[in-house]
């Protein structure tokens, strides 16, 4: 458990694989972060395979999936994890084209659910999270403030001990 108030808390599942950037692949973990209460969570990110994101969830009702930007190491598992919940993707629609070259061969079918933009707001056990169009990382790079929870989450728009890669 990272933080708690109020019966919310944040829980962290860390998901390894490869992130595919310009032709290079890269070996990567991927943070997914989890947002409410014994009873339901909202998943903030999709990495690499959906079984250990469901792990993390015990059992729990999901709310959405968001995701904070288009890159294949933050989306890969959306379209599975959503077949097992049946929660809803929400996806910034300026990363489209991320989104298509990462399905496109494997679920050429699939889309988003719902169109992430700047204010849409997610309320999950009680506390309130706002989406933040932060463009730079991607251009749908998108960040969730949950005042509650004194919490920004932030995909790559920030990296640990500085700020996230742009490009």
């Amino acid at each position: 458990m990272t933080g708690s108030t109020r019966g919310v808390r944040i829980d962290k599942a860390v998901v390894s694989g490869v992130f595919s950037l310009d032709g290079s692949d890269f070996d990567v973990d991927n943070n997914v972060w989890l947002v409410g209460d014994d009873a339901e969570v909202l998943v903030i990110d999709a990495p690499h395979r959906a079984d250990p994101i469901i792990e993390a969830i015990g059992g729990r009702t999901v709310t959405a999936i968001v995701l904070t930007h288009g890159h294949n190491d933050h989306i890969t598992a959306a379209v599975d994890l959503r077949e097992a919940t049946g929660a809803p993707i929400w996806f910034h629609p300026a990363d489209r084209m991320l989104w298509d070259m990462v399905y496109g061969g494997v679920h050429p079918d699939a889309s988003p659910d719902q169109a992430l933009g700047e204010g849409t707001r997610f309320t999950v056990a009680g506390t309130t999270l706002t989406a933040l169009h932060t463009p730079g990382h991607s251009p749908g790079s998108t960040c969730l403030h949950a005042p509650d929870l004194a919490a920004v989450f932030t995909g790559d728009t920030l990296f640990h001990g500085g700020p996230g890669a742009t490009g």
